[in-house]
């Protein structure tokens, strides 16, 4: 695992857990001590960890780590579960795509699809789809939030609510057991909120770290979408909502409960 892989793996474990010591992170990753904390110290040095004795653990802050580190974290997973939206996408349609890493994979897995329309904050959807040719693409202009690779400004809500598309996809900061869905900002919650507004077929993309991590601002139920895509089964919490709902929960078939 090369050194920014694993930092991202590490931070993403303090904030899912709040601490990690510097000895488990060494047996985790078969990597000496010593390196451990020179990859805690550079986090450190970046403001995204506070050392403390014998490990590390999340500094006082309400913001996502960055989106650089959040692409390389749960990889493979966001790429399963962007195969799997990609199926639900007839050519011809238009869709909406919030900010995150995960919606950007998806956008990456539709690119041999034709003729869609593509309206978004997002930069590296737009640049993802700009790669082909029968696309066309729409974007928020604006401000550009340098950490998270987005576009906000006051206009966001009166762009996403002056279309109305056959899918909008969008993915979450957190999820809590009873459904909750969470982030890290208001204006996120706003975008995520307005693309449920606009969209004929709402969907959620999530992989399952996401009911284990911890966001601050409270919008929305799982139960409120069309489709949830995830890369796996979710918790049994989250299954016994599903039961009484009309989402249609959408995971690799292999992963089941016994």
């Amino acid at each position: 695992m090369k050194p920014k892989e694993r930092r991202a793996y590490i931070l993403e474990t303090i904030r899912e857990k709040g601490y990690v010591s510097v000895e488990k992170l060494s047996k985790q990753f078969c990597v000496s001590m010593q390196i451990v904390r020179k990859d805690i110290n550079k986090l450190a040095q970046e403001g995204l960890v506070k050392r403390v004795y014998g490990g590390a653990q999340m500094p006082v802050s309400r913001e996502n780590i960055s989106y650089d580190s959040r692409k390389v974290i749960h990889y493979e997973e966001k790429k399963e579960i962007a195969k799997l939206v990609a199926k639900q996408i007839p050519d011809n349609s238009s869709l909406f795509f919030s900010i995150g890493t995960t919606p950007e994979i998806v956008a990456t897995e539709l690119r041999d699809h034709k003729n869609l329309k593509i309206f978004t904050n997002n930069l590296h959807v737009a640049l993802s789809c700009c790669q082909n040719e029968t696309f066309e693409i729409t974007i928020l202009g604006g401000k550009i939030r340098n950490k998270h690779k987005d576009i906000f400004n006051r206009d966001v809500e009166s762009f996403f609510s002056s279309f109305r598309v056959d899918f909008g996809i969008f993915g979450v900061g957190a999820i809590q057991k009873d459904g909750t869905l969470l982030d890290f900002s208001e204006d996120e919650l706003l975008v995520r909120e307005t693309i449920k507004k606009s969209s004929r077929k709402t969907i959620l993309v999530a992989d399952n770290s996401k009911f284990s991590r911890k966001a601050f601002v409270k919008g929305g139920n799982i139960t409120e979408v069309d489709y949830f895509v995830t890369d796996k089964i979710p918790p049994k919490e989250i299954v016994e909502l599903f039961r009484d709902s009309l989402v249609s929960v959408v995971y690799p078939k292999r992963n089941s409960y016994e």
